[in-house]
């Protein structure tokens, strides 16, 4: 039987070694949700309603120095590495960062997709308010609803804010302090 290399180590981290892995896949963007491999394809409808919030928060976000984008988000400590579909973030904390924290974002978004609305709903949504992301808008597609959570806490969100239907106008607060209109979802 052979040894293994000196440089070989029975300590490897598996978080470590699988939120690399992820990084690492070719051709295709990937998140890894309560330690599962997803891919992450998008259809035009679900890009439709991500582009029609971006744009009705973009100018407010240009002002508080920030960027919108769908970069990686990590959850040290779990088997959790999300795309999500939009995240503000200031820019500064965005030069050069392979992943940042969902506590480093101002503003977290899922767009529900009949292959992950559930996991949307229930699991995004108590993980990132485990990990400090200050206000998290569920746009549910499925039940034709945008939900905004704020407060976050280790449990979950204790404030919620809807679920408002499809064409209602949803206030996103400070620091954002902007009006929503969701009849173009």
């Amino acid at each position: 039987m052979s040894e293994a290399p000196a440089d070989y180590s029975n300590d490897i981290d598996p978080e470590r070694a699988l939120k690399y892995a992820i990084q690492h896949i070719k051709d295709d963007r990937a998140e890894i949700i309560e330690g599962v491999i997803e891919t992450v394809p998008p259809s035009w409808d679900h890009e439709a309603a991500s582009d029609t919030l971006r744009e009705q928060i973009r100018a407010r976000a240009r002002e508080l120095g920030c960027v919108i984008g769908s970069g990686n988000l990590d959850l040290p400590g779990s088997p959790n590495w999300y795309i999500p579909d939009l995240a503000v973030v200031p820019a500064a904390a965005a030069k050069g960062a392979g992943a940042l924290l969902p506590a480093d974002t101002l503003l977290v978004v899922e767009v529900t997709s009949e292959s992950n609305a559930d996991t949307n709903r229930v699991v995004k949504r108590k993980r990132y308010a485990e990990y400090g992301a200050p206000l998290y808008l569920l746009v549910d597609r499925q039940e034709r609803s945008v939900t905004l959570f704020s407060e976050p806490g280790h449990l979950g969100y204790t404030r919620a804010d809807g679920p408002h239907p499809y064409g209602a106008t949803i206030r996103i607060p400070e620091p954002f302090g902007v009006d929503v209109d969701t009849s173009g979802m």
